[in-house]
């Protein structure tokens, strides 16, 4: 489930939206970060979270960090972690649902950081909300879908999702509060979103 074997051209067959997402962390890090072309860095400025920002009516600084990174190390990081875990739900959900999935639950841990400080001024930005949204999912099936998970599947989900959960709050310079109300808008989403999907859907 989580075992990587495809070719290169073979994931960009059965992920497209994996394979974008992960091109586009990886472009926006090289136009930014490495050549920091000066239209690029006014979009960063422009694209990163900030709370006082959002309550001044920028609110699409609630959509724009999911896109963003801080740097080469978590750029690779949460690119690594999304084509690790991502795959299963890509193709299980389908294209649509997963954007979806994905993008609700990077803004759900985006509005859970307004809603706890409207007025701070500091920056955040990364996919991990997002990316803990998914964890989110995985934990909805773990808990009421088994059905959709064989054994050693399970048993990875529990120990990545404890061990993410515990690293938010050992971590230095994390968006706890995105991590955490990205899990939970998983799991909100999850139950409308595995309603019709059947076992053995989308294993490969």
């Amino acid at each position: 489930m989580f075992l990587r074997t495809e070719s290169f051209n073979d994931f960009l067959k059965f992920y497209p939206v994996i394979a974008f997402l992960t091109g586009l962390h990886i472009f926006l890090w090289l136009i930014m970060d490495v050549f920091s072309f000066p239209f690029a860095v006014e979009w960063k400025q422009l694209g990163v979270g900030n709370n006082f920002l959002v309550s001044q009516g920028e609110y699409w600084r609630l959509l724009t960090p999911i896109f963003l990174h801080a740097g080469l190390s978590h750029t690779l990081f949460n690119s690594f972690t999304l084509v690790l875990f991502g795959p299963a739900l890509e193709r299980m959900l389908g294209k649509v649902k997963f954007i979806i999935a994905y993008l609700l639950a990077g803004i759900a841990g985006n509005i859970g950081t307004y809603a706890a400080d409207p007025g701070a001024f500091y920056s955040h930005l990364g996919a991990s909300g997002a990316i803990f949204g998914l964890f989110g999912i995985y934990a909805y099936m773990l808990f009421a879908r088994k059905d959709l998970l064989d054994q050693a599947s399970s048993q990875i989900i529990g120990v990545i999702i404890v061990l993410g959960l515990i690293m938010t709050f050992l971590q230095p310079n994390i968006n706890v509060l995105g991590h955490l109300f990205g899990f939970i808008g998983g799991l909100a989403l999850a139950p409308p979103l595995l309603k019709n999907i059947r076992p053995g859907f989308f294993f490969r």
